[in-house]
């Protein structure tokens, strides 16, 4: 009984803190060095969001992110990583650890943020908007590298799943669409 209380007591925080933010570039960040942020300085960007780690047999994906990143960035596209250790603790390194781990194997020049719970009792609300009940794609993460792709209005447009590689035809058109619309 004390579990599920405060697992009420966790859902509600994030459904006001969700809530008060108002739209996706409300919800506070901190990035990969710790600093206090958000998805602000994208507002009118296609964002492709993912929670990511450097242990996990997704990880060659930092290379396809990075590519259509550099590919597209031009156009209006942000990649966004999100560490998370919560599948298997494939992401244990501190930030410090995970960053330097993104720029010298994949030479990562997306932004890259602070590591945050996607599921469960302690889910950030920025998972809670994109996994959340209200979400058009609900349910939980299923793995390391599921991908989010948000409009330049700040919508969700659409959820891929973890081993769907980042420069597959369909992730692709779904970015180039999004570019295109304005």
């Amino acid at each position: 009984m004390k579990n599920i209380l405060l697992m009420l007591a966790a859902m509600t925080i994030q459904s006001a803190t969700l809530h008060a933010a108002g739209s996706i570039y409300d919800i506070p960040l901190k990035d990969i060095d710790g600093k206090t942020t958000s998805l602000k300085p994208y507002a009118g960007k296609v964002l492709l969001i993912v929670n990511v780690a450097s242990k996990c047999g997704n990880t060659p994906q930092y290379q396809s992110l990075e590519a259509i990143y550099q590919k597209y960035q031009s156009q209006g596209l942000v990649v966004c990583g999100f560490p998370c250790n919560q599948f298997g603790a494939q992401e244990p390194g501190t930030s410090e650890e995970i960053k330097n781990f993104c720029t010298s194997k994949y030479s990562v020049t997306f932004p890259m943020f602070e590591k945050l719970e996607v599921n469960g009792a302690h889910r950030h609300p920025l998972y809670a908007l994109l996994a959340g009940n209200d979400s058009p794609f609900p349910g939980n993460i299923k793995w390391n590298f599921s991908k989010f792709l948000i409009g330049r209005d700040g919508k969700i447009l659409n959820r891929f799943d973890p081993k769907l590689k980042p420069d597959s035809e369909e992730i692709t058109k779904a970015i180039e669409a999004a570019l295109a619309a304005k």
